[in-house]
């Protein structure tokens, strides 16, 4: 185990530390000890996850032309995101794999490419098979790129700051989802549905600019790849469900229940991404200026839950705040699908703490998911427990679109706040790790 601590920010008085000091613990003193090489790894993941949310909300947002345009039923298109969930765990198994074998920063940009080429490739399909192939190879890259930047962060972050450094990391979905909105908003007035979702699809090009940089600015944490590389066991699934001896820790039980602690939250969260946008064009009746409006509310809100969540996971800890966010998402849920037709300014104000909750859950996945394996497989148990969560959490999605049409999308989104549940449960197995240096 390495005791050298990560890299930190130049000191203003190298004599005492006081300035160093005083900015670590400042309102941004999780910036300042990053350093200088982890704020550059910090920009890489912040802007690649950003980016990996701008591409996934390219179909959500567009679900209603594509339905039409393709002739689909609710089911059908409900199909879209469970494919793309669930291949998602297959790419993030094996980009967490990548990751502990080839470095943080190489796999980053595999992922990269992989999601962008493919969100492409899907305003190109002639037809709804092609799509769904399309979408299908675009979860590869889409799985792998959170759990991978998350670790690259994690290992230049301290142990005191680590919560609210990977919430903000985690805050950029929010970002890409925002520009997302705004893309839709404006391409949507401009085009005829028939083109304007390819359209959508096409500006996924984003990602690549992305990996230039990458490769020439950005550096795996020094400390962790000595780590990772002086162990043959480095990237082995093997290691991950290895149950327990005498003399040695397993990580068996770990691995299953940070799994369903991942398909609880990711459940009821993509339950909500899927199907609130079809949720307020079909059965509240805006229109798509009034839709990106309301999901100017909702997104904001998800903003500010990922920064909040970041900050209480620090000091609540790592289980509490999840279990505070669990019931709190849970709650915002059924309120917000049995919200009476008429009352859309209701709709609009609860878009706000319905965002927040559902987002501050996340902000501790990073540093918890980090902490709970060691360096060597970190990328292989983060990798393959939050992805395997989202493939598992998928059915949640699909449950709603085939219920949509004898339920009604608001009622059948009531299954979100089962995953919620299941979420609060799986953290009775699981330590907590505020505090912990990573090994």
């Amino acid at each position: 185990m390495s005791s050298t601590p990560p890299p930190q920010a130049l000191s203003a008085d190298t004599s005492s530390g006081v300035g160093e000091r005083t900015a670590q613990d400042g309102a941004l003193g999780w910036l300042h000890a990053l350093g200088p090489r982890g704020r550059r790894a910090f920009a890489g993941a912040f802007g690649g996850y950003a980016l990996d949310s701008y591409d996934y909300f390219t179909l959500p947002l567009s679900m209603v032309a594509l339905a039409a345009h393709f002739g689909l039923d609710s089911g059908q298109t409900g199909l879209f995101t469970t494919v793309t969930l669930v291949v998602s765990a297959i790419g993030g198994a094996v980009a967490g794999v990548v990751a502990d074998r080839v470095g943080r920063v190489r796999a980053l940009m595999i992922t990269v490419i992989t999601y962008a080429v493919f969100t492409v490739a899907c305003g190109f399909a002639p037809d709804y098979e092609t799509l769904l192939v399309f979408r299908a190879l675009q979860g590869l890259g889409f799985g792998g790129e959170w759990a991978v930047g998350a670790i690259l962060v994690a290992e230049y972050a301290s142990a005191k700051h680590r919560g609210r450094t990977l919430g903000a990391v985690q805050s950029s979905w929010a970002m890409g989802w925002a520009l997302a909105a705004i893309v839709y908003t404006l391409v949507f007035s401009v085009a005829d549905d028939d083109l304007a979702w390819r359209v959508m699809f096409w500006t996924g090009a984003l990602p690549a600019l992305l990996v230039v940089w990458l490769r020439r600015r950005v550096h795996d944490a020094p400390q962790a790849t000595e780590v990772r590389e002086q162990n043959a066991q480095r990237g082995s699934f093997t290691a991950i469900f290895r149950p327990g001896t005498a003399g040695a820790r397993g990580l068996l039980w770990t691995t299953v229940f940070a799994g369903l602690l991942s398909t609880g939250v990711q459940g009821g969260y993509y339950t909500l991404a899927t199907w609130v946008p079809t949720y307020l064009k079909s059965e509240r009746g805006l229109s798509v200026v009034g839709t990106g409006g309301y999901l100017t509310f909702l997104i904001s809100g998800a903003f500010l839950g990922y920064l909040t969540g970041g900050y209480l996971t620090d000091r609540l800890g790592r289980r509490r705040n999840i279990w505070l966010f669990a019931l709190l998402s849970a709650v915002c849920i059924l309120a917000y699908a049995n919200i009476p037709n008429g009352a859309n300014t209701l709709l609009l104000v609860l878009g706000f703490p319905l965002g927040f909750c559902m987002s501050a859950i996340f902000s501790g996945f990073g540093s918890y998911l980090s902490e709970l394996y060691p360096t060597e497989v970190r990328g292989t148990g983060q990798g393959f427990t939050y992805n395997t969560g989202r493939a598992v959490g998928a059915v949640f999605p699909t449950l709603v679109g085939f219920l949509a049409d004898s339920w009604g999308v608001g009622g059948a989104l009531v299954f979100g706040a089962i995953g919620y549940g299941i979420a609060a449960l799986a953290l009775l197995g699981l330590p907590e790790t505020r505090g912990k240096e990573l090994e």
